[in-house]
């Protein structure tokens, strides 16, 4: 994963120093994160299917994404991604659940800890690339760093993912009026034992030549159905500020 980083942050930084028609953007975003659904079952033959939201009690919380973008003559961006996540659940479960090869008691309280931090380089077109629209289709390399751990006053256990994937990155941006505009922006992927998609509309507020701001919502959605079972839904209340650097 460290090796990723740094190969993709010589990437763009190679771009900064040799290219004098390009520009670099900072971008920060924050807000409040929540679960729609998080459904387990692992390993997916034996395991008990239980709901990291339902089973028991999951909590909202702050979170940030940091993103460092170069665009070369308008048209070509490359993008590097830092977004982390980790969510927790705690209560007492309704039923037993074996999970790897433990088994959690029914009514014992549960901690749950489910983490899926992001790191993504992302190559985009611009095809359209006009003042007041701009549409553009790429490709993302997604690295994940996933954890579910569960344990009680006797137990701990868990079960960690890393790997990578590519997947389909769009843009999408129209002034509606003046500084206004509608943003769409995105990573996603169907197959036919998983998906990912992990989606952001926003209102942009244009507050100077060089900062954008904006609020919006994301989802965050996707999983597997392999030899484990996770299916997640998380919704995001955001703001964002984007920088540009010339």
């Amino acid at each position: 994963m460290f090796k990723f980083i740094q190969i993709a942050v010589f990437l763009i930084f190679t771009l900064l120093w040799n290219s004098s028609n390009g520009q670099a953007v900072f971008d920060v975003e924050t807000g409040i994160v929540s679960t729609g659904y998080n459904d387990v079952r692992i390993p997916n033959n034996g395991g008990t299917f239980f709901s990291l939201k339902d089973d028991l009690n999951s909590k909202s919380k702050l979170f940030h994404r940091l993103r460092a973008s170069y665009t070369v003559k308008s048209r070509v961006t490359i993008s590097l991604l830092y977004a982390p996540l980790e969510m927790e659940s705690d209560g007492i479960s309704p039923k037993d659940i074996i999970f790897r090869k433990d088994t959690f008691v029914a009514n014992n309280y549960i901690n749950a800890v489910y983490k899926f931090n992001s790191y993504r380089l992302t190559t985009r077109l611009n095809i359209i690339n006009q003042p007041k629209i701009i549409f553009g289709l790429g490709f993302t390399a997604k690295v994940r760093d996933a954890k579910i751990s569960l344990s009680n006053s006797s137990i701990s256990t868990e079960e960690t993912s890393l790997g990578m994937v590519p997947i389909i990155n769009f843009y999408f941006w129209r002034r509606i009026k003046d500084k206004f505009g509608l943003f769409l922006n995105g990573d996603a992927l169907f197959a036919s034992r998983g998906r990912a998609a992990d989606v952001h509309i926003a209102g942009t507020y244009k507050y100077s030549d060089n900062i954008t701001l904006r609020a919006g919502y994301r989802f965050l959605e996707g999983g597997s159905n392999g030899r484990l079972y996770g299916f997640a839904l998380f919704h995001y209340a955001s703001v964002g500020v984007c920088c540009l650097i010339k």
